[in-house]
């Protein structure tokens, strides 16, 4: 166990606080926590990579706990009508997918590996900026409407086009092109 290994563990630990401030209408307690648990990923990736304390645990918790975060963060804002309904669901289905694809193919002993691309790393970025923008519109009573309009739209798309491009790398890696 490493230091940035502890710190993710604690960004698993901060969600379920996050959603609970969320649902009882402390919205600036889940939007600082939301903060906390982003400024925190960023300190576990520069000490992971500064200290050269980087571990395969450590590659797997991060991601997940990034994940954990914004779906549960995207299912309860749906939840409450602060995002649409349908972006909700295409968010929660790219997931699923990606992570129905991974234990299909390691059950199937065609083991996926995966690595973060470009317009997923985009679609991250989009999928936090929303939420953020959302909570602070909420807090402190913004009108971001046309903000949150474009962001929802971006989202969407990204997370489709996201979607796509790990369908394309999984079937050409289930088919076995990608040995090439």
């Amino acid at each position: 166990m490493t230091i940035p290994n502890y710190i993710t563990i604690f960004r698993f630990i901060l969600v379920p606080f996050i959603v609970m401030a969320l649902l009882s209408g402390y919205v600036g307690a889940a939007l600082a926590g939301f903060i906390i648990a982003g400024v925190s990923d960023g300190v576990d990736g520069f000490i992971a990579r500064r200290y050269n304390q980087k571990s395969d645990l450590g590659a797997y918790l991060d991601p997940i706990a990034d994940k954990v975060l914004l779906v549960s963060l995207y299912v309860v804002l749906g939840f409450l009508k602060e995002l649409p309904v349908w972006l909700v669901v295409i968010v929660v289905s790219r997931d699923i997918f990606i992570i129905g694809a991974v234990v299909l193919g390691t059950v199937i002993d065609r083991p996926v590996a995966m690595h973060p691309l470009l317009v997923s790393k985009a679609n991250t970025a989009f999928q936090i900026i929303l939420v953020a923008v959302t909570l602070a519109d909420i807090t402190f009573d913004y009108s971001f409407t046309g903000i949150r309009a474009v962001l929802t739209w971006g989202v969407a798309l990204l997370t489709v086009a996201s979607a796509t491009a790990y369908l394309v790398a999984w079937t050409k890696h289930m088919a076995g092109y990608d040995k090439d």
